[in-house]
């Protein structure tokens, strides 16, 4: 592997196997969150070393499909080992540039690997049918082929989990893979790969570029490119579907949430509390399966909103990096002013402010706002429809179960939907008739295992085949059926 990716202050992108300074002049600021520090900068890669990423991917692209599957799964056993060996490095590197708590961290590099781990049994997912004698003499049998080169375009929140929800199984399947990260967190991205690069794996299978939406647009629009994955708000990963539909590429465009999290009367709410913490203000809110509605059926309104404001109050905000900090920083000065001006907008609308999380005594450095709480949100209220991705939680008060489940379920967005109950009629009359791709039951944050799919619905997914799981080994791979006659 060639020198290190990330210079004192400026961020390299990867191309055949090697890594490269960008000729740009233009390039953006990484900021470290906690304390607004610019720690490197990330180039916006011109139009050339795009192109140049894309080449080096499709000239990979025979020989690399060519490579048995139980040897492509034996560089992901090598890269399963490099990341559990350096999952500590990775976490604090996303403390350092996106600002959440160490062991928050350290948990999404876990569920990150475990998608390399699910990747690693690829020759089993491979498996293709066979039927003899479909005519007299005459037999059928089907194969999954990769479809070439692929493009991951990442979001700031999980710097490491989310690339690693695309990046194994693309390549286990036998593709060709190009690396996007978001801008604002390039170092662990860079990671990743110089960590992939350290496998052996063959020049051109990865490649990684930097920059914005027209760098993306590029990348879409490139005939050499067959599918595209994106994570990212309902508007982005919209535009990208169509963009990308429109020319013929297989697309999975993962969107915005609005999750709903409905409280029932029986309840365990000593336990409910500390799960609607976790997902309402985990990571900031600054992921797509916080949990930003609590639907409180009555009559445990009140007690619910007692009791979580009283724990939220308590909550010990401050830089990442440190022991027992709950909630670090906001990405940066943008999205703290967006949730600040959220605020302004629900008192606005007359929804009950019972804590402000600008009122928190929170590190003057850095991008901070504290949890915030509305009672007596109503459904047609922006802070109960619009995504907000941060540490604001609405309470909508509900009359009954099937009233609490038409309040979810009039959502435009639909990633998913969490209920506490003791009640097992309550819950499956919640699983089935919620519409949400992901449900919880006394589960706050009802993300999927590996092997499982990433499941949203409506406005937060758009396309045929989820990320990770069967529907990800679907998504890189085109199904042939071979029908032979030998007599």
């Amino acid at each position: 592997m060639s020198a290190p990716a990330v210079s004192a202050t400026r961020c390299r992108y990867f191309a055949d196997g090697r890594w490269r300074d960008s000729a740009a002049r233009e390039t953006l600021p990484v900021h470290d969150p906690a304390t607004g520090a610019e720690i490197a900068q990330v180039p916006l890669c011109l139009p050339a070393e795009v192109d140049a990423v894309v080449a080096a991917a499709r000239a990979a692209f025979p020989a690399w499909r060519k490579v048995p599957a139980v040897v492509r799964a034996r560089y992901l056993f090598k890269y399963r080992d490099l990341l559990e060996r350096h999952k500590d490095e990775l976490a604090r590197l996303i403390t350092r540039e996106h600002g959440k708590a160490f062991e928050d961290a350290r948990g999404s590099v876990q569920r990150g690997l475990e998608v390399v781990e699910f990747a690693c049994g690829i020759p089993s997912q491979l498996l293709g049918e066979t039927l003899e004698d479909i005519a007299p003499g005459i037999d059928s049998h089907t194969l999954r082929q990769p479809i070439g080169v692929c493009v991951g375009i990442t979001p700031f929140n999980f710097p490491a989990m989310v690339p690693l929800w695309m990046l194994p199984l693309a390549i286990a399947c036998g593709n060709t893979f190009i690396f996007k990260p978001s801008e604002k967190v390039p170092l662990t991205a860079t990671r990743l790969v110089e960590l992939l690069a350290e496998t052996g794996l063959p020049a051109g299978v990865v490649g990684l570029v930097h920059g914005t939406a027209p760098q993306v647009e590029q990348l879409i629009d490139h005939p050499q490119v067959a599918a595209v994955s994106i994570v990212g708000s309902t508007a982005a990963a919209s535009a990208v579907y169509a963009r990308a539909a429109a020319r013929g590429k297989r697309v999975q465009a993962l969107g915005g949430a609005k999750n709903h999290m409905v409280v029932m009367p029986d309840a365990d709410l000593d336990a409910v509390v500390e799960s609607v913490m976790s997902s309402a203000f985990g990571s900031s809110g600054q992921r797509c399966m916080a949990g930003s509605v609590a639907v409180a059926v009555d009559p445990i309104g009140d007690e619910f909103v007692r009791r979580l404001r009283a724990r939220a109050a308590s909550m010990r905000i401050g830089p990442g990096d440190q022991a027992g900090v709950e909630m670090g920083p906001l990405i940066n000065a943008a999205q703290r002013d967006r949730v600040r001006a959220y605020l302004d907008i629900g008192v606005t609308e007359r929804a009950r402010l019972v804590l402000d999380g600008r009122e928190r005594d929170v590190p003057r450095d850095g991008f901070f706002v504290g949890a915030s709480i509305f009672d007596h949100v109503e459904p047609t209220m922006r802070v109960a429809r619009e995504e907000i991705f941060g540490p604001v939680l609405s309470v909508i008060r509900a009359g009954s179960l099937a009233d609490a489940i038409a309040v979810v379920n009039r959502s435009a967005m639909g990633n998913g939907a969490s209920i506490f109950t003791r009640d097992g009629g309550a819950a499956r009359q919640f699983t089935s008739e919620v519409e949400a791709g992901m449900v919880g039951v006394n589960i706050g944050v009802p993300v999927p295992m590996a092997f499982f799919s990433f499941s949203g619905w409506k406005g937060s997914f758009f396309g045929d085949l989820h990320v990770h799981g069967k529907d990800g080994v679907r998504f890189y791979t085109e199904v042939k059926v071979v029908t032979s006659r030998f007599a």
